[in-house]
């Protein structure tokens, strides 16, 4: 198996958020899809992907009609996604989504994050370049070989095809999103989540009091409701 399989499995090992920050992210990538491409999931990609995403999760369906119809109001905040850099203690590199309506807000949060952890925020591109920018996608197994759809799918961009017990999941280039969308949807292949993802080129073991020292810079920024997704280069335990 590849990268994207090892970094798949580790992040299965670790604590997921609360289900309530999970609406609230799932509710702020609906406004920025609609905002970008209309409330209209047929004709937004975006948000059809975003629409599955909230099902996956169990988010009840009134939620999202609601979130679709407030993000239609020009009232709504704009969310904008900002990418923040740095370095945690022990050199692991780190990388922050957020989606955010106030930018000196964020950014101010973000900083005294690393300076209370002992962390260094860095300047943009410090350690972007240290992740391979990826998509994703989580489909039923019945009735497909994961091999089989590998070689199939391979023409669209898919590096990686495995299955786990969730489902077959295919992982390609961050570009190659639509196009592999594009394709399942043509081949009525049912998609049951889908994302992005950071995977970490290269990564660092660390003993057991380093790898606390980072995971305590990691848990405060992941509280924050800025927030959308943290990414290291640390090695991930899989005993944790």
């Amino acid at each position: 198996m590849g990268r994207a399989f090892e970094f798949r499995k580790g992040r299965k090992m670790k604590r997921w958020a609360a289900m309530a920050k999970t609406f609230t992210r799932i509710g702020k990538d609906i406004v920025m899809a609609v905002k970008e491409g209309g409330p209209n999931p047929e004709a937004n990609s975006r948000l059809r992907a975003v629409i599955q995403n909230a099902k996956a999760a169990n988010m009840p369906k009134d939620n999202v009609e609601r979130a679709i119809k407030n993000a239609t109001n020009k009232d709504t905040a704009n969310y904008k996604e900002i990418l923040f850099e740095g370095y945690a203690p022990h050199g692991i590199a780190i990388l922050i989504e957020t989606a955010s309506d106030n930018n000196n807000r964020t950014v101010a949060n973000i900083r005294s994050y690393f300076n209370k952890c002992n962390g260094t925020m860095g300047t943009q591109g410090s350690v972007e370049f240290m992740f391979d920018h990826t998509c994703n996608f989580r489909i039923p197994k019945e009735g497909l070989d994961a091999e089989e759809l590998e070689l199939e799918l391979i023409d669209f961009g898919a590096e990686e095809v495995f299955e786990d017990e969730d489902g077959i999941l295919i992982y390609a280039p961050f570009n190659s999103f639509g196009t592999i969308q594009k394709e399942l949807e043509n081949r009525n292949i049912e998609i049951l989540s889908s994302g992005f993802e950071r995977i970490p080129q290269i990564t660092k073991k660390l003993s057991a009091a380093e790898v606390a020292d980072v995971e305590k810079l990691i848990e405060k920024i992941e509280e924050d409701d800025d927030v959308m997704n943290v990414y290291h280069t640390m090695e991930e335990n899989e005993e944790e």
